[in-house]
Parts: C-alpha cells; structure tokens; sequence
C-alpha cells in the first residue's frame, strides 16, 4: 500500500520521558520483554524473528497502517519505518563498539528522523523490504560478535552505559515492543 504524497503532515508526536534504558536490567511491563531470560546467543535468531511479524502488520488490508491511535501517537507504518531505522542505527552502534574501546555512541533523535524521513509518506512495501534487509544485516552483526567481546562497553551521549550484550537486550525490546504498541504479537 502506498500512502499518498498528499498526505498532510500528522501532528508531532509527544516525547517519552521514560528511560526506557531499564529494559536491560528489568523486564517490561508493557510488552513482557525479560532480560534476564535473553541469552545473547538468542540475539539473531530473535531478530530474525521480528521480520515477517512488521511484514504481516506492513500488510494488513484498509486504512489502519496509516491511522493513528491518537494524534500524538505513531502510526503502525511510522512504527516500522521507525524499527526500520533502528536496525540501522544499532548496526552502526555495534560496528563502532566492537571496533573501538568505550566508544561515545552517535546520538539519534528518533522524532526527528520520523518528520524528516516523511514517515507517514512512505511505501509500505518498501519499508517491509528495508526491514527485511536492515534487520538480516543487524542479526549478522549479532551473529559474528566473538565470545570475548560481548562485555565491551560503550556509552551514548547522554551518558547511558551499554556493553555488546545490553546494547543487543536495548535493540531487541524496541524491535519487539512496537509489534505490541501496532497490536501485534511481540514473542
């Protein structure tokens, strides 16, 4: 489905205060997301998993990819073009982690990649293909992580500390956490 390039500029969308950085040591409320039960090996099987999940809510027949639940809230499209980009950005964040020694991770402000990628304007096909692509390379850097470097660390920009294995646990709730915020079943 195609969403026209008509279509109007939706209102911003409100900034989440919570630190969703606790979802490294404490399970989700919201989705079920248990760390303590991932073990890192599950990393790129799981990712994986994700891929025909947002396929199958990129999918779904009428108007609801592009509705949203409320003004300020994402659309199920802006949701996988968000999961979309995120594979990106976390393959580009283990990539500098593995290369360097406690690296400062680049800051990413997901709000404005959603106004100026046009979220709501893009393909959805197009974007179930990205995902595909993005999430296949994502679980091959996972899969290629050797034993020694799963304690490596990193830091984002906001002082937020993460090793290989976090960094991973942090990738995969959001990838998973927005199936259960378009109605889909996350695990």
């Amino acid at each position: 489905m195609t969403a026209p390039d008509d279509r109007p500029e939706p209102p911003a969308t409100v900034a989440d205060p919570k630190d969703w950085t606790v979802v490294v040591r404490e399970s989700c409320a919201e989705c079920g997301f248990d760390p303590a039960r991932l073990q890192r090996r599950e990393l790129p099987g799981r990712i994986r998993d994700t891929i025909p999940r947002w396929q199958a809510v990129l999918t779904r027949s009428g108007g609801a990819l592009h509705d949203r639940p409320a003004p300020t809230t994402w659309s199920p499209l802006e949701y996988a073009c968000h999961v979309r980009d995120v594979t990106h950005v976390f393959t580009g964040r283990l990539d500098v982690m593995l290369r360097e020694d406690d690296p400062s991770l680049p800051s990413w402000d997901q709000d404005a990649a959603a106004v100026e990628g046009r979220y709501w304007r893009e393909d959805a096909g197009q974007v179930a293909e990205a995902y595909a692509e993005g999430a296949a390379v994502l679980a091959g850097a996972f899969d290629s992580v050797p034993d020694s470097a799963w304690d490596r660390p990193g830091r984002r920009s906001d002082g937020s500390a993460f090793t290989v294995e976090t960094l991973g646990a942090y990738c995969l709730h959001d990838l998973e956490h927005h199936l259960t915020d378009v109605g889909a079943t996350p695990r």
